[in-house]
């Protein structure tokens, strides 16, 4: 397999944080990055609230001080199932291992932010939808080529394909409509609503910043502080909404009034944007890449929002495809396209495991075994004396905390720790208690 000395070449569908990421990277190690940007935005989006382990992407990427300064610190979470069962996690609480804070942020404005961070960094913006088509080429030739009239649309590559194509359209999936490509899907079919409140109430057993998730009657709900407003939403499933109402703001008002600690939160506050919808939180994508072409971010799989992995999924996505990429730009050689599908193998490897470990991780909320086995492990301490049992179960909430804040999701030790543990370590505590329906 060939290849030529030159910059390398690198055409992003797509200007979500994964694409603009990827393209602050690329560029900043050499590339000629042209970023296609549709220019369509919505008034909020699903990703509100990130997880500590991206606080040294931020940093890498040089936004996390501008950040801060439109968003709202995440001290942690807090889990309220009932006014007797609520499991409240601080990050700091496990630091060094942990950073000690995230970040709930306004989705559209931190989405700029990396846009203009891509084009400071010598990233070409062409403002347009981008198309792409199959070029039935043999194993030596790409896959993918983009359309003549996109080709056009971007003067920086000079009537040339790119060396690379970087599928980041999100839950669009534009690379696997093209080509074809499946998808595993999860098993819950749930709907989310959600808008933005002002002047809403808070709940005084909690800190400022931190995410509050509640279990409704049938579904969740999550409440996300915003500097100047509350991120108020519900996750049920289809039939669940149905009962609810016909829209989703009959839904969303419907599901509030119904649940008393929610509507404690609500009351008084004024919706200040439309309801948004979202469904299909679980995919996985049969291929991620190939040749001349790669997924990132929510256009190679996405997970529920439960635990709020996915802006963290789609910016750690960005850097191991950069990664992968780095050995050309430093050699200044451009791969032929067996030779890309070959580099990027063990991206499409890690950032599968990564979606099918958080999935497995958030199914344990679902199924009610991560609360009962705090509620056990806490009990176990308490009938007890000494030191043991204490460092022993700061030992095991320490390992389910690396899962949770995306620091150590995908360990071998931590998952089957947890495994274990959900077998053997529930002490009489049923799952069933803590389920969500």
């Amino acid at each position: 397999m060939s290849a030529e000395t030159a910059p390398l070449r690198v055409a992003v569908v797509g200007a979500g944080p994964a694409g603009s990421a990827l393209s602050v990277l690329l560029a900043g190690a050499g590339a000629a990055v042209t970023l296609f940007d549709d220019d369509r935005r919505q008034e909020v989006l699903v990703g509100e609230s990130l997880v500590p382990a991206i606080i040294p992407i931020l940093r890498r990427l040089g936004i996390e001080e501008e950040t801060a300064s439109f968003s709202c610190v995440k001290p942690g979470v807090s889990f309220v199932w009932s006014p007797t069962d609520r499991v409240s996690f601080t990050f700091a609480r496990f630091a060094p291992a942990v950073p000690p804070y995230a970040y709930n942020i306004p989705r559209p404005r931190f989405d700029e932010a990396l846009l203009a961070r891509a084009v400071a960094s010598g990233v070409h913006r062409v403002v347009g939808r981008a198309r792409l088509e199959p070029t039935g080429g043999n194993g030596a030739e790409p896959e993918l080529a983009l359309a003549a009239e996109t080709l056009a649309a971007a003067p920086a590559l000079g009537g040339r394909q790119p060396d690379l194509i970087v599928d980041a359209t999100g839950r669009s999936r534009l690379v696997a409509r093209v080509l074809g490509i499946p998808a595993h899907v999860g098993p819950r079919k749930d709907v989310a609503h959600f808008a933005h409140f002002e002047g809403c109430g808070w709940d005084d057993k909690e800190d400022p910043g931190q995410v509050l998730i509640g279990r409704l009657q049938a579904g969740w709900s999550w409440c996300i502080p915003l500097q100047d407003r509350f991120s108020v939403g519900i996750v049920v499933d289809r039939d669940a909404a149905t009962r609810l109402g016909p829209t989703p703001l009959e839904r969303l008002e419907q599901a509030i009034a119904g649940d008393p600690w929610l509507s404690g939160i609500v009351a008084g506050g004024k919706r200040v944007t439309s309801v948004a919808t979202y469904s299909n939180y679980q995919l996985i994508s049969q291929r991620m890449h190939g040749r001349g072409w790669v997924m990132v971010g929510d256009a190679g799989g996405f997970v529920d929002p439960m635990l709020s992995p996915g802006v963290f999924l789609a910016l750690r996505s960005a850097e191991l495809v950069a990664a992968a990429m780095a050995p050309f730009q430093r050699r200044g050689v451009i791969p032929s396209p067996p030779m890309v599908e070959s580099a990027l193998r063990s991206y499409a490897g890690v950032q599968t495991a990564m979606l099918a470990a958080w999935t497995d991780l958030v199914g344990y909320l679902y199924d009610g075994r991560l609360l009962a086995l705090v509620r056990a492990g806490r009990e176990w301490v308490d009938a007890g004396s000494g030191f043991l049992r204490p460092a022993l179960q700061r030992h095991i909430e320490r390992h389910i905390a690396l899962q949770a804040t995306g620091i150590g999701t995908v360990s071998r030790y931590n998952r089957g720790l947890l495994r274990f543990l959900g077998r053997y370590g529930l002490r009489g505590v049923e799952p069933a208690h803590f389920a969500i329906q």
